[in-house]
């Protein structure tokens, strides 16, 4: 498959995340609440430069934030340990197509090139999926925790 990534994107990346969003709601599988998803909502904690849109020809099929730090999520985490991704999602017409794996193996490359140790994320203790999704990718389980009202696994790859 001939990706490109492009950096920056805000508009592409709201509209595959509201696409995966509402499909997911479609099937019952609700992630994100689709108002949350808006360029100007999404930017409020993920700045322009830290968005990636894959892109098959034309068209916007997935993306991703890659953020410095997370300090809700690992408040304990020094700076400079590890770049922290958010908001992956494949847009639902691309989906089946590795398209997921595709974005992750684009993110550990990013977190090497920067020449940073560890790449990390969190996701819901309830998507057996997504998680499989990351353990098959190589990233091992950290911790569970609660935040915000929220039950989370907490995953590292070292790159």
């Amino acid at each position: 498959m001939d990706l490109t990534f492009t950096r920056g994107d805000v508009e592409a990346a709201s509209g595959v995340l509201t696409a995966t969003a509402a499909h997911l709601a479609a099937l019952g599988r609700s992630l994100w609440p689709v108002s949350s998803l808006t360029p100007q909502r999404l930017e409020r904690q993920y700045p322009a430069p830290t968005w990636r849109v894959a892109w098959l020809g034309t068209r916007p099929v997935g993306t991703f934030s890659l953020l410095p730090e997370d300090p809700l999520f690992w408040p304990e985490a020094a700076p400079g340990e590890a770049l922290y991704l958010h908001k992956l999602g494949v847009h639902p017409d691309a989906q089946g197509q590795g398209l997921a794996s595709l974005l992750l193996e684009e993110a550990v490359r990013e977190t090497r090139e920067a020449g940073v140790p560890l790449l990390r994320l969190d996701t819901a203790a309830t998507r057996p999926k997504l998680r499989a999704l990351y353990e098959a990718a190589g990233f091992g389980a950290v911790d569970e925790r609660h935040v915000r009202g929220f039950h989370v696994v907490r995953y590292e790859l070292g790159v």
